[in-house]
């Protein structure tokens, strides 16, 4: 009975103790709470004023990237017409050339045409000779 008592007792010390520390304990959990909420707040104020700054930076950019953009721009255009230049000019010469050499490549060919026919023709003649001579030696 007596361990009873005793453990009533410190049960009832420990709760007297409980309820005289609870209001500092609400205290510290609201300071925690406050201190918390403070530094949430902070934290998007800061980043806030970042976003500011980019978005500020980023105004102040635009005139310059844009120039240079436009600057880019030129420049493919630029060398994409000096190409097409060049390619014109290449082909100009390439027809040029063509037109000087054909008279050439014609003759050229016309003299082949005439060197095969009058090979034709000799062989053709060959042969006859050969056939006309051999119908007129008697057979063995």
């Amino acid at each position: 009975m007596r361990d009873q008592k005793n453990q009533a007792a410190k049960e009832a010390k420990r709760e007297e103790k409980r309820i005289e520390e609870e209001p500092a304990q609400l205290a510290r959990e609201q300071a925690r709470r406050e201190t918390d909420l403070a530094r949430e707040q902070a934290l998007q104020k800061e980043q806030a004023g970042k976003e500011a700054k980019r978005k500020e930076k980023r105004i102040e950019e635009e005139p310059a990237q844009l120039a240079r953009e436009q600057a880019r721009r030129e420049t493919d255009l630029a060398r994409e017409q000096a190409i097409q230049k060049e390619q014109a000019g290449k082909e100009a010469k390439r027809k040029e050339k063509r037109i000087e050499e054909e008279p050439a490549q014609l003759a050229r060919e016309q003299a082949r045409r005439e060197t095969d026919l009058a090979r034709e023709q000799a062989i053709a003649e060959d042969q006859e000779t050969r056939r006309r001579t051999a119908k007129n030696q008697p057979p063995e």
